[in-house]
């Protein structure tokens, strides 16, 4: 995974490593390579040739960023970790070695590939992850689950529109610093890292968790046999970025409108308010899981037991 100084904002997608000479008696010392060497991982090379590198400057993550976009990420062994600009390799060679988790990393310098699958082979896990010199905007990236970055703003948001149409629902993207404007994060964990200073000006980081929503737009049946106020209905959502809002009407019953509506991945909740004998007022609340066209998940209410909620899409 780079580190991309957050000063250094350019006009293309390409990388060149950055040296740091300052301070150090005029030797120069590639940014990070101290790091590399403390966790086993060979410090980068100067690449061979020039490159067209104008989307950041390669400085490779500091290890505290590395584990906390793993834990944000909370990576597992049926995971594969995609991450967009991989440099050294060490983010998807982490998930491979702790958790067990299948990595690919794409970067735009050779000199980084060959370097993150040496790396890959030195710690063991060359056959659960893989490196490729590929262009991040030609990379298919819809098997990923935990899609990794840290990117300029300016490629993030060229890159939104591919992530919502073509992730699967629920895949975690965890982005470090930047995030997608109005596309609101599951979970944001800002903490200070003092190696940050000298490319940044500040220790501050902060790693945000994006859950790609479910994409529930339409009209939806619903079986809800143990509940009177739900069951034969249909709901009509309308599905925006961040939220949805929408209607469940029934025979006989005046349109209700959903309240406290959240879409979080693949989960899906909502309230209605709602009456028991004599006209008792109560509240429901569905909490449902998002699998396609099929909605499975149960029906809380403060007037009766917890039953189960199914819904179908009907367009």
């Amino acid at each position: 995974m780079d580190l991309r100084a957050r000063q250094l904002m350019a006009r293309s997608h390409r990388r060149r490593t950055v040296v740091l000479a300052a301070g150090l008696g005029g030797v120069g010392l590639a940014a990070g390579g101290l790091s590399l060497l403390a966790q086993g991982l060979a410090p980068v090379p100067a690449s061979k040739k020039p490159l067209d590198r104008n989307g950041g400057p390669y400085v490779p993550t500091p290890w505290p960023i590395v584990d906390q976009m793993i834990r944000m990420g909370a990576i597992g062994e049926r995971d594969l970790v995609m991450d967009l600009g991989c440099g050294d390799g060490r983010l998807v060679i982490a998930a491979a070695k702790r958790h067990g988790a299948r990595g690919y990393g794409v970067d735009i310098d050779p000199d980084l590939v060959r370097l993150a699958t040496e790396n890959a082979s030195r710690e063991g896990v060359s056959g659960r992850v893989r490196f490729e010199e590929r262009d991040i905007f030609d990379t298919d990236v819809r098997e990923a689950t935990v899609l990794t970055l840290y990117l300029l703003p300016w490629m993030m948001m060229k890159l939104r529109p591919r992530f919502l149409a073509e992730l699967r629902p629920g895949t975690r993207i965890v982005a470090h610093d930047y995030h997608f404007e109005d596309w609101r994060a599951a979970s944001d964990f800002t903490f200070d890292v003092p190696e940050k200073v000298a490319i940044t000006g500040s220790a501050t980081t902060t790693v945000h968790l994006f859950l790609v929503p479910a994409k529930v737009e339409g009209r939806w049946r619903v079986d809800a046999p143990g509940a009177g106020a739900f069951d034969r209905g249909e709901l009509v959502l309308r599905q925006g970025l961040n939220d949805f809002e929408g209607t469940l009407a029934q025979a006989a019953r005046p349109v209700r409108r959903l309240d406290a509506t959240s879409l979080r991945g693949i989960d899906l909740r909502f309230a209605l308010p709602v009456a028991g004998p004599g006209g008792q007022p109560g509240r429901a609340i569905v909490r449902a899981r998002v699998d396609g066209d099929r909605m499975q998940g149960t029906i809380e209410s403060t007037l009766a037991a917890t039953t189960p909620f199914g819904a179908t899409r009907l367009n």
